[in-house]
């Protein structure tokens, strides 16, 4: 079995001369042989460059084919990194014809981001869902099998989508490989399985060397080279080309073989030095034409006097491949025939490509390739590349836009101009994920703008890049709302939303005059105009009630919610303000508010494939579904934010997850989710985290009963008092635990806040909550008005977790007043409730009450425990609720053929055989817990 292969086996199709490689090659054929019988599976070859990777997919691809799978191809090119989507254009290609049969969202990203179509800007992840769909869907036809060679050099939003899709193949019969080169540069790929591909031994590195030879070589020189070329494939191969018959002979002047890339550059300029002067354009224009069109080559060539027959040379030599795509024997030679080429030669090649290539179907290119053609200032380039930037962000390729604003701005004579396009490939950079880079474009473009606003967009940008780069950091966003107010009132509006919310997640954690506080009084103190709109009355609102009082605020957050809730949910303008409208009905217990608008943002997010917005959506739908008391909705929803965490690695604690098991009394989980995050949100200055664990904390330490652990704990999150809604929860916590644990005093000034909430909001929630919590810290002879209060509250609401918590607490009560029978009443209720929300921890302790008054319950044991993974019990929830195999995919970031897969082992495992069957069924048992 073979490790290597000639370097133009690739070309030829066939993989031969492989030495040593038994290992690799059966961990590849295994790799074929899951994915025809159904599973799919990742890997990603690692190894140092002409190891040997290459040759390996080659060997992957011809088992794969002989085997019956579709093989689809895909190649990284260095010039080609700043081109959107071409790697993964180059892989869809031939399942395109499938496309038809995947979503119609999905399929809209994929015709916008591949040029079929226009369409508003896919999110990236949507793009992502697409790929997984359209592979998959192809897969029912016939195992297939992905190949993606030098992912080092794939264009980032190519490489990213790649990697999404790859992190979500289950059970599609698919199999996605990579090979990549060491030192790994691209993040998106480190954590798929890995097959290192290392050296070949001395024995298998002496026969590959002897094969190369025309003769024998010096057992000393052999020794040499093994040792200083690692055993590297490649440089074994090529080192042939550069060895005098004395060197090999006896090793007279033999130097040395240098640092292994400086070695195998320099074999292939020793390939190039006597190749005539046509050829090597040739080659230069080959090389500087990354979509490997030999059509667009030869057209190009043609404008430089080279003629076919000067190809023959390098074709002889093994150099090309000029059949079909245009291939050269390895990336080096590729990269080493453009670098060793005189800057004169590469404008040229690059100019007669740009000549060739059409301005209609591929204008990026074209653009891209007339920058690299231009060596002094050139408006009339500089304004193609900025039309480019366009297109390409229009696509979902935020990196080529970027690229080719900063290339736009290089070029632009104007300064004035040149500033204003250095401000654009800022804002693109930043968009792209390059915030040091754009800080460096925001230079340029400081000084040659002096127009207040542009100045003002400046400061603007400056300040979001810092407050990415350090969270907590929230005054630049201040600074810049203040700046923007007289020059654009909109975006001065958005810019103090984002400093509100920005504050609110740094928490205790914000710096420098960056809190709810700094940022509520800096809002004051600019804006002294009355509200103009329905914005400016939400923000006012909040600054009102953080700065001052609620009953300050509360006035003007009603009005602006209620107006969001008449007009605002359908406007695509007002998307942006959903989250935070959500959270301030939240903050001021509108229980109805929060749920219609947060439901909106949900379905919003859902429809417009906006997976950079979901997470925070469904992390406000989790808060509400908990209070409703329907813990296995709130799971679904926590476990599919927490799939998007890990599907799109997108920073953000487990909020879902804490708040779900802290409610469920699993105190061992909550434990767990605090200890495996501290750090990480600490470091990124989310003390929001803090906020919620202290919450959850308390939560789970009131259920079971361990009222001085709930106490320290909700201490801990009421110290930002000026935060939204958590922290409000918190004082509910507090003052339970306060007055249990035997220290009411502790909770005054937690009730004296609360209070006020409820003179000032006066919502059914908020009413309720406050008469239990006054009730908790009355004397006997005042405290059963207020707990009947509550209950009268909360049952006109729809939060029954609160309902419940009422008559437990009114139980608990009764029972010390010595009256039993009335106690148990309130305590049946509670545990019902307890016991069908799945409040395990609440429910024991009505249970416990209800022992002390002499009534024995016993807990509700199921008739069946459903041996459900944490996924097929997902699959199963969304099932039962009527969503169909694409719409359960779409939510689990999973394809529908593996939705098709898991419900059959979630059918057998149940006993059932349709979906009608599965509400019976799960009600029937209980979902263990996911393994």
């Amino acid at each position: 079995m073979a490790a290597f292969m000639s370097s133009t086996a690739r070309n030829r199709g066939a993989v031969r001369g492989l030495v040593g490689r038994e290992r690799e090659c059966e961990e590849l054929s295994g790799l074929v042989d899951r994915v025809r019988s159904g599973d799919s599976r990742t890997l990603v070859l690692r190894g140092e460059a002409g190891i040997g990777k290459t040759a390996l997919l080659d060997y992957l691809g011809e088992q794969a084919a002989g085997s019956g799978c579709l093989v689809v191809e895909s190649a990284g090119v260095e010039s080609e990194m700043e081109l959107a989507y071409a790697g993964l254009h180059q892989l869809c290609l031939p399942l395109l014809h499938h496309l038809d049969l995947i979503p119609v969202r999905q399929r809209e990203a994929l015709d916008t981001v591949f040029g079929a179509a226009g369409g508003d800007t896919p999110d990236r992840f949507l793009v992502g869902l697409a790929v997984l769909s359209l592979i998959s869907e192809s897969a029912r036809h016939r195992p297939v099998i992905c190949i993606v060679d030098d992912a080092q050099w794939l264009d980032e939003a190519s490489v990213q989508t790649l990697a999404f899709t790859a992190r979500r193949l289950q059970a599609e019969g698919v199999g996605m490989v990579f090979a990549e080169r060491e030192p790994a540069v691209a993040p998106e790929l480190h954590d798929l399985p890995e097959l290192a591909v290392a050296g070949l031994t001395d024995q298998h590195a002496s026969t590959l060397l002897a094969s190369a030879l025309p003769g024998p070589i010096d057992a000393r020189v052999r020794d040499r080279i093994i040792a200083e070329t690692g055993g590297n494939p490649l440089a074994l191969l090529q080192l042939p080309h550069r060895l005098t018959p004395e060197q090999v002979a006896g090793g007279f002047g033999f130097a040395g073989t240098g640092a292994l890339t400086r070695q195998l550059e320099e074999s292939f300029r020793r390939r190039l030095a006597p190749l005539p002067a046509a050829t090597r354009r040739l080659l230069i224009i080959a090389a500087a034409e990354p979509g490997q069109d030999a059509a667009v080559i030869w057209k190009a060539a043609a404008q430089l006097g080279v003629t076919m027959r000067d190809a023959e040379p390098a074709v002889a030599d093994g150099l090309i491949d000029l059949t079909g795509l245009v291939r050269f024997c390895h990336p080096l030679a590729r990269s080493t025939v453009y670098r060793s080429s005189l800057a004169d030669e590469r404008r040229a090649a690059h100019r007669a490509l740009a000549e060739a290539t059409d301005a209609d179907a591929d204008p990026e290119r074209r653009a891209w390739h007339r920058a690299q053609a231009t060596s002094g200032l050139d408006e009339a380039v500089a304004a193609e590349l900025h039309r480019s930037a366009g297109l390409a962000a229009a696509r979902g390729g935020q990196a080529a836009a970027a690229a080719f604003l900063e290339r736009a701005a290089e070029l632009t004579p104007d300064p004035r101009r040149r500033a204003e396009r250095a401000l654009l490939a800022a804002r693109a950079k930043f968009d792209a994920g390059a915030p040091e880079r754009a800080l460096r474009l925001l230079a340029i473009a400081r000084a040659g703008l002096a127009d207040e606003r542009s100045r003002a967009l400046v400061d603007l940008l400056h300040a979001q890049i810092i407050s990415r780069l350090e969270p907590g950091q929230g005054a630049p966003l201040l600074d810049a709302a203040k700046r923007l107010d007289p020059i654009d009132s909109d975006l001065a509006r958005d810019t103090y939303r984002d400093a509100f919310y920005a504050a609110q997640v740094a928490g205790q954690l914000a710096r420098n005059g960056g809190t709810l506080r700094d940022a509520a009084t800096t809002r004051i103190a600019e804006h002294r105009d009355p509200p103009a709109n329905t914005h400016d009355l939400l923000l006012d609102g909040v600054a009102l009630t953080v700065a001052r009082d609620h009953s300050a605020g509360a006035p003007l957050l009603r009005d602006a919610v209620a107006e969001f809730r008449r007009r605002e949910l359908d406007s695509d303008a007002s998307y942006a303000w959903l989250p935070f409208v959500t959270l301030v009905a939240f903050g001021t217990w509108d229980e109805q508010s929060a749920h219609e608008v947060c439901a909106r943002l949900i379905a919003l997010a859902r429809e417009r494939g906006a997976f950079s917005v979901l997470p925070t959506a469904l992390m406000l739908g989790v808060g509400y579904e908990i209070f409703g008391g329907d813990l296995a909705t709130a799971a679904t929803l926590a476990e599919e934010c927490d799939l998007i965490r890990e599907a799109t690695t997108i920073p953000k604690p487990p909020y879902g997850l804490l708040m779900v098991a802290a409610f469920r009394g699993d105190a061992e989980r909550v434990d767990a989710i605090i200890d495996a995050e501290r750090l990480q949100a600490t470091d990124r200055g989310e003390g929001q985290w803090l906020t919620a664990t202290g919450w959850a904390e308390a939560v789970v330490n009131n259920g079971l009963g361990r009222y001085d652990l709930a106490l320290a704990a909700a201490e801990r999150a009421v110290e930002p008092p000026n935060e939204l809604a958590l922290v409000n929860w918190a004082k509910v916590e507090l003052i339970e635990a306060a007055a249990r644990s035997g220290r009411p005093e502790r909770a005054a000034t937690a009730m004296r806040h609360l209070a006020d909430m409820s003179e000032a909001c006066g919502t059914p929630w908020v009413l309720g909550v406050a008469a239990r919590s006054r009730a908790l810290l009355a004397s006997p002879d005042a405290a059963e008005s207020d707990h009947v209060s509550a209950i009268e509250h909360l049952q006109r609401t729809r939060l029954r977790t609160e309902q419940a918590r009422s008559h437990l607490v009114y139980g608990e009560w009764l029972r010390r007043q010595g009256r039993r029978t009335d106690a148990r009443e309130q305590l049946r209720n509670a545990h019902d409730l307890f016991d069908e929300i799945g409040a395990h921890a609440f429910a024991d302790r009505a249970r416990r009450e209800l022992a002390a008054t002499g009534e024995t319950v016993r807990r509700r044991t199921p008739d069946t425990q459903l041996d459900l993974t944490q996924q097929e019990a997902q699959i199963a929830r969304l099932a039962a609720n009527g969503d169909t195999n694409p719409q359960i995919a779409t939510q689990l970031f999973i394809s529908p053929r593996t939705v098709e897969w898991h419900l059959g082992k979630i059918f057998a495992k149940l006993g059932i055989t349709s979906r009608r069957e599965l509400e019976t069924a799960l009600r029937r048992g209980a979902v263990a817990p996911g393994r």
